[in-house]
């Protein structure tokens, strides 16, 4: 009976455990988020005006530290994560990031705040490229597409649930247990992470991925004789151009989901002509439109790569980033109003997350090989963050010369270029795709 449930691809306990390791990781991200969105949370409990009175200024310089951090970090873990596996990097992330939440909870002080959030910037860094390399050890690559859709809901429902949680929690007892509450849930997560998370099939007695599902023999997949945790097949993956081309779309890419997420409250706010006033808290919510479309833009997504374009995932993304830039370049010049606006913001989230998590999640791990999914996706991932950089950062210091018209053309612009860099690459696929079967 076993033999004929390996046969499909259909072994039980196979299969729990690699819907386990969905779940584990998915949460694992979504998790982490908890913590990350705490401090902006808490900002409101902290500013002028306040017992700790943090000046606008000052909160900027560490957010600052938290980007950068964030970006460096990407390069570190993810080369860590194909060295030593996604077990020890996650672990020791998630439980550091937990004490430097509950620090940052009791610490009035700039200095001391700005500390511990560049050691949650980098604790937070440890999430993205080790866990997708954690999905594609149990997910091959003719599903990857679909699989990876589904996965990369996580941060956008985690962004979501993180504030959420946090406002309420800051709103009952304190702007400090916007640091606490989310800081408890994620301890629990990270428990569930010690008993039940494992970094390959081949760690609980299984075969790999490959082999449960026949690729190796078929497809050429993974056929180099490189051992998996090599500096070889690292260093292979850093020279891939196809990797170093991701790197540079994504950079490019990742300013506009940024500056929306940091900014644009604030445009809707003084769109509406209500910043200020009380409405202007609800108007602003409107924002969080561009988040919502994230789960949906990206499950679409991945599915349209698998089963229309045969695991291709650029012209989904090509598709999207071109029709983007034209969004943003018309966005200022929508009508004053909630409707419009909120319609405005949804579509740039449609538009902007399916190529965000095509490419730094899905392309990511096809092209960086199983072996090496943890350095593409850092790699590409710490190019993107130094554009989050960007993104975050530059709305505020040139808003008053440029305009929001002058930022949305600059963002469009940016999206642009992404698109037609991998305008070129429409057909590519891994090498390993194009083999020939072996006989």
């Amino acid at each position: 009976m076993k033999f004929i449930f390996k046969l499909l691809g259909n072994d039980p306990r196979y299969e729990r455990w690699r819907w386990q390791m969905f779940a584990l990781t998915w949460l694992g991200y979504a998790g982490l988020y908890l913590t990350r969105k705490s401090f902006s949370i808490a900002k409101t409990g902290i500013g002028e005006g306040t017992e700790v009175g943090l000046l606008d200024s000052q909160m900027a310089w560490i957010d600052f530290g938290y980007l950068m951090a964030y970006a460096i970090g990407q390069f570190i873990w993810g080369i860590t994560a194909d060295r030593i596996g996604t077990r020890k990097v996650i672990l020791s992330g998630m439980l550091v990031s937990i004490l430097a939440g509950v620090m940052m909870g009791v610490s009035t002080l700039p200095l001391a705040l700005g500390v511990f959030f560049f050691i949650q910037g980098l604790c937070q860094s440890t999430g993205w490229a080790p866990l997708t390399k954690n999905v594609s050890n149990f997910f091959s690559q003719r599903e990857r597409g679909t699989i990876m859709g589904m996965w990369c809901t996580n941060y956008a429902i985690g962004g979501v649930v993180a504030s959420a949680l946090a406002a309420w929690a800051a709103s009952r007892w304190g702007y400090q247990y916007a640091f606490f509450v989310p800081a408890g849930v994620l301890l629990c997560i990270w428990f569930l992470f010690v008993f039940f998370q494992r970094n390959r099939p081949e760690d609980v007695g299984l075969p790999s991925i490959e082999e449960y599902h026949g690729e190796k023999q078929n497809a050429g997949v993974e056929t180099d004789s490189k051992p998996e945790h090599s500096w070889a097949n690292i260093i292979s993956v850093l020279k891939d151009p196809m990797v170093r081309m991701l790197a540079v779309v994504y950079f490019f890419l990742k300013p506009t989901r940024y500056a929306i997420l940091f900014w644009g409250p604030v445009y809707i706010t003084e769109k509406l002509g209500t910043r200020g006033e009380t409405s202007g808290f609800m108007d602003g919510a409107i924002a969080t439109l561009f988040e919502l479309a994230g789960p949906l833009s990206v499950l679409i997504a991945g599915i349209v790569t698998d089963k229309v374009f045969g695991s291709r995932r650029m012209p989904v993304a090509v598709t999207c980033l071109l029709s983007l830039s034209v969004v943003l370049f018309l966005m200022d010049n929508l009508p004053a109003n909630r409707l419009a606006l909120g319609a405005g913001f949804f579509m740039i989230g449609i538009l902007l997350y399916a190529p965000d998590s095509l490419i730094s999640g899905t392309a990511a791990v096809d092209f960086g090989t199983r072996k090496g999914a943890g350095t593409a996706a850092g790699l590409i991932n710490g190019f993107g963050s130094f554009g989050a950089v960007l993104g975050g950062t530059l709305p505020g210091l040139v808003k008053e010369q440029w305009g929001w018209d002058g930022i949305f053309h600059s963002l469009s612009i940016s999206i642009l270029i992404a698109g037609v860099l991998l305008l070129p690459q429409w057909n590519r696929l891994p090498e390993s795709r194009n083999r020939p079967e072996a006989s």
